[in-house]
């Protein structure tokens, strides 16, 4: 198996990760009234517990970190997941569903033209036109062709655009840490542990254990965290090892096109024509993205 192609299996097993989450969050926001923010806080929080206890116990090496690697860790975790967090939180409030959604994933656009003078990633009509083709094909599935949808003001889009770029510069982030760090784990161990810390100053008391005693909301809350999201985030990661992060993030790219999916089957909803096609293109341009001649 070559790196490319093992890079390429990794990054669709952390994006089928990934495609779980939308509706796990999607049930304990309705279900429980729990505040987008509270939620994203314990979230990162249970990820991080987990993957430190995992760590510690297996490979307790790659918890060392040096006063140097705490910069990067503030920029990566911090800042850039916090924010994710953060801005997708809002730009679902500003835009709903299906607007957020098509805006976040404007990040292979941001990534594909960071990447070259960042990275010193290639920038190819090959690539443009996965990320055209990956765009249209989100609008599609999220039903963002409706004239209607589109009635957002100008903070809501900015909003939504920022999401796409921070994710974009968390996936840059990503694929810098593979030459510093040895294991990618730690990374996601300590990113979203600095994440945590960062939302834990939007909480009070009372918002942190708005779930009370509802043990059942926090046992869907658990495996949100330890199952999709540290599966996703974590595999992503590491599939940034192999592959360049432009090819990575257009494999994300799939997410929506597998939750509309995964929720015909989970959920009951059914997607019409046009959803389908959507989904056809999503896959289309992810498979367009991995013929791209690797970098020598």
């Amino acid at each position: 198996m070559t790196p490319r192609l093992k890079g390429v299996l990794i990054a669709l097993a952390g994006t089928t990760a990934w495609a779980t989450t939308g509706i796990f969050i999607s049930y304990l926001l309705t279900r429980y009234n729990l505040a987008p923010l509270t939620l994203a806080f314990w979230r990162d929080l249970a990820v991080a517990a987990t993957l430190i206890a995992i760590l510690a116990v297996f490979q307790p090496q790659a918890l060392r970190l040096t006063r140097r690697d705490v910069p990067f860790f503030l920029a990566y975790g911090f800042v850039a997941l916090a924010l994710f967090n953060g801005l997708w939180t809002y730009s679902v409030k500003f835009n709903g569903a299906a607007v957020a959604t098509v805006l976040a994933y404007s990040s292979p656009a941001f990534t594909v033209l960071l990447a070259g003078p960042l990275l010193k990633e290639p920038f190819t009509r090959r690539k443009l036109a996965a990320v055209i083709l990956g765009l249209a094909g989100c609008v599609l599935v999220a039903k963002a062709y409706r004239p209607e949808v589109w009635q957002v003001n100008l903070a809501g889009i900015l909003v939504g655009l920022g999401t796409g770029l921070v994710f974009a510069i968390y996936s840059l982030a990503g694929r810098w840490s593979s030459s510093r760090f040895t294991n990618s784990w730690t990374v996601t161990a300590y990113g979203f542990l600095f994440a945590a810390l960062a939302l834990g100053l939007t909480q009070t008391p009372q918002t942190l254990f708005t779930l009370g005693r509802a043990w059942d909301g926090w046992l869907i809350l658990a495996a949100l965290a330890v199952g999709p999201s540290l599966l996703g985030f974590g595999l992503y990661t590491l599939s940034l090892r192999y592959l360049p992060a432009s090819a990575a993030s257009l494999i994300a790219v799939l997410e929506p096109a597998l939750t509309a999916v995964m929720a015909i089957f989970l959920l009951g909803e059914i997607l019409i024509g046009w959803q389908w096609a959507g989904a056809g293109l999503i896959v289309f341009a992810a498979v367009l993205a991995q013929f791209e001649p690797a970098p020598s």
